[in-house]
């Protein structure tokens, strides 16, 4: 029975009630000393978010393309000097296919480094967009007297009202909307 009581008295405490999210949406940031927020929502559902992660997903097709594209002139060219080989002199044959094997380790290398700047890009827009947002997720910190924001996904256990994603993605949209062109992409 007491430990009943007790967990009853924590969980009431700890949630603010069951109406205390609408309560804190009603009043704006709710005021807490600690809030917690969703970064990949906010990755996901702000229209900056969004256009980051459609920019890379775009690049990232081009360069799916420019590889089709080069795999299928490398094959007909392939295809071609294996045709030249019964018709073609020892020695100019080896100087054509070699010339053919370098061709082939340049692109091969120059489609390893576009694959690399586009990780490298998809592993740079979370912090490019907290860049971004930040002095929105300031405000937000200051208006709920807050000393710290942290990832929904570092906490354990939370009280929703203290979760404002919500607010912020609606604060994003409006301050920011779709936000500055993202850095320059990978180059062919």
């Amino acid at each position: 029975m007491r430990a009943g009581l007790f967990l009853a008295t924590f969980l009431a405490l700890f949630s603010g009630g069951a109406d205390a999210p609408a309560r804190a949406q009603q009043l704006g940031v709710v005021q807490s000393d600690v809030l917690v927020i969703d970064i990949e929502r906010l990755l996901a559902e702000t229209a900056y978010g969004q256009k980051l992660q459609a920019g890379i997903e775009a690049e990232r097709d081009a360069l799916i393309s420019r590889n089709d594209r080069v795999a299928a002139e490398l094959e007909a060219e392939e295809q071609k000097l294996t045709e030249l080989r019964a018709t073609t002199p020892p020695d100019e044959f080896r100087e054509m296919a070699d010339a053919f094997d370098t061709k082939v380790t340049q692109l091969r290398r120059e489609s390893e480094r576009l694959s690399r700047e586009l990780e490298r890009q998809r592993d740079l827009a979370p912090v490019q967009f907290m860049r971004v947002v930040q002095p929105v997720l300031g405000d937000i910190l200051n208006e709920a007297d807050a000393v710290a924001l942290l990832d929904v996904r570092s906490v354990i256990l939370r009280a929703e009202v203290a979760d404002v994603t919500d607010i912020a993605v609606s604060r994003i949209d409006a301050r920011i909307g779709e936000g500055p062109e993202p850095p320059d992409a990978p180059q062919e």
